[in-house]
């Protein structure tokens, strides 16, 4: 087998999906706009800096769902799906993954952000595997709030696509060539772990990092 993992966000698409879903609640009127962008902005900064605590950014950026049920949830993302994500998928982006595709490779996006907000994403890239942080659900199939299972976050990026392995007799010695493009630090753990790191619009650490190391630099959005 050989893996093709893209991280998400400013990866394939020039946008933070979970950031754009929480600017697109408050134009739906489901948050006050003031206070809900000043939290949202921090965390974003924290995630970009590596300080990020995801548990907490999890219940945060799912209660508006919560609030107003999954059902309604899904109605406003096909609206959020056709406003905001579509126009700014790339056919760059598109024809990278499609290269991988046509290669033979298993193409897996691999985020930080949740499925409920990054599974249609993947659907509309024409990508089955999704490894995403899921969501804890209640006895009516609601969202709690909570993370269930191992985060995609940082180290657990890794931990997650070794289980992905796991569940089909695999490990990573198994693997011809694995590569994984993303544009953050955060990922550097699964960076370093596969055969071929690609920074891909890189943040400045990153592109700092990948000069030094000879890793391959992509921009897709230029």
């Amino acid at each position: 087998m050989r893996l093709a993992l893209f991280d998400l966000d400013h990866t394939l698409i020039p946008l933070d999906s979970d950031h754009a879903w929480g600017e697109f609640t408050v134009r739906l009127g489901w948050r006050d706009a003031e206070a809900f962008r000043r939290a949202n902005d921090g965390y974003y900064q924290a995630y970009k800096a590596g300080s990020l605590d995801i548990h907490d950014y999890v219940r945060f950026a799912t209660g508006a769902v919560r609030e107003r049920g999954l059902a309604e949830g899904r109605r406003a993302h096909e609206r959020f799906m056709a406003e905001v994500i579509r126009p700014a998928m790339t056919e760059a982006a598109r024809a990278l993954v499609r290269r991988h595709q046509q290669a033979g490779d298993t193409v897996i996006i691999v985020t930080a952000t949740n499925a409920f907000v990054t599974r249609p994403i993947a659907q509309a890239f024409g990508v089955e595997h999704l490894i995403a942080i899921d969501l804890e659900t209640d006895p009516r199939g609601e969202y709690t709030g909570a993370i269930a299972g191992v985060p995609s976050f940082r180290e657990g990026k890794v931990a997650r696509v070794e289980q992905w392995l796991a569940d089909r007799g695999l490990r990573w010695s198994d693997l011809a060539h694995s590569t994984f493009y993303s544009d953050s630090m955060n990922d550097l753990p699964l960076l370093e772990k596969v055969h071929e790191p690609v920074a891909t619009n890189p943040d400045e650490r990153l592109q700092a990092l990948a000069q030094a190391r000879g890793w391959r630099i992509l921009n897709l959005f230029e």
